[in-house]
């Protein structure tokens, strides 16, 4: 499948034929079927990870090959019109997976493990991998090809961004026990190792350095690695003043985020109450 995405993703034609769209549609089944992901574990990298490119462009394909066409359900109070090729997700067994009512979301083309919980309204794009047992938050969004883990809560109003282009970069992940909390943003490749917890209003990017103190340390982007938050890592929203120029005589400090502790049995007792509503 690899072989066949790729010829039709650099070569495009002028036509698509039912076996490209044939084609389309097994691949399609194999992101919605988990068999294979944007992005996916790698012990030999040294972040852990590693991107497919093929997949992205495969999905890159499917917006090129698809029109747009109406999926409203009632065309005029509420109309949708979007590619061809990628339709609202359907679900073979509704104990699989719970949506609760309200407008939400999920785009064909994505992986959503068993118990996922998904409150109103939320967005998960295509691409994405969200693992059993997670909870996707009101207003929250997953996009293009994040990688979320297992028995994560990404709370409500939270951005996990996606990164489908470039093909070769490193998308949005988040391991497994994670907890992000209300209002954080995650973007451009950011890597949240596993049982880390982003306190309320956490952003991380590439652009931004991560102060740890309890490693007396700064965690960045460097080259073409991403931003690596530490497992276990307890990282809230914090400033750094100024130490230079004009923003030094004008008192100016800058957002940055800070890493306070790391996870241990006084934190798990404080998240533990999101069991209550799975």
């Amino acid at each position: 499948m690899q072989a066949e995405i790729e010829r039709l993703f650099d070569a495009a034609p002028s036509v698509y034929t039912d076996q490209d769209f044939l084609l389309f549609e097994r691949f399609k089944a194999a992101l919605n079927e988990g068999r294979v992901r944007a992005a996916e574990p790698c012990p030999e990298s040294s972040t852990g990870w590693r991107v497919n490119a093929w997949v992205k462009k495969g999905i890159l394909l499917g917006f090129r090959m698809g029109a747009v066409v109406d999926m409203s359900v009632d065309s005029e109070r509420q109309p949708f019109f979007d590619k061809s090729t990628f339709p609202v997700k359907r679900f073979a067994s509704p104990a699989d997976v719970r949506i609760v009512p309200g407008g939400s979301s999920i785009r064909d083309g994505c992986y959503i493990g068993k118990g996922v919980v998904c409150m109103p309204p939320m967005f998960i794009n295509v691409g994405a991998w969200v693992d059993d047992g997670t909870m996707v938050d009101s207003h929250a969004l997953v996009g293009s090809c994040a990688q979320v883990g297992k028995h994560c809560h990404i709370s409500a109003a939270s951005q996990i961004g996606g990164v489908l282009e470039p093909v070769g970069a490193m998308p949005v992940i988040v391991e497994d026990d994670v907890l992000v909390g209300g209002n954080c943003g995650i973007y451009e490749g950011t890597i949240v190792k596993r049982r880390a917890v982003l306190g309320t209003g956490t952003i991380l990017n590439r652009s931004t350095p991560v102060y740890d103190l309890v490693r007396n340390t700064v965690h960045r982007a460097t080259g073409d690695d991403p931003l690596v938050i530490p497992e276990a890592a307890v990282v809230v929203a914090g400033s750094r003043a100024l130490s230079s120029g004009p923003g030094k005589d004008w008192g100016i400090s800058v957002y940055t985020p800070v890493i306070v502790k790391y996870r241990d049995a006084k934190t798990d007792t404080k998240i533990q109450l999101e069991d209550l509503l799975r």
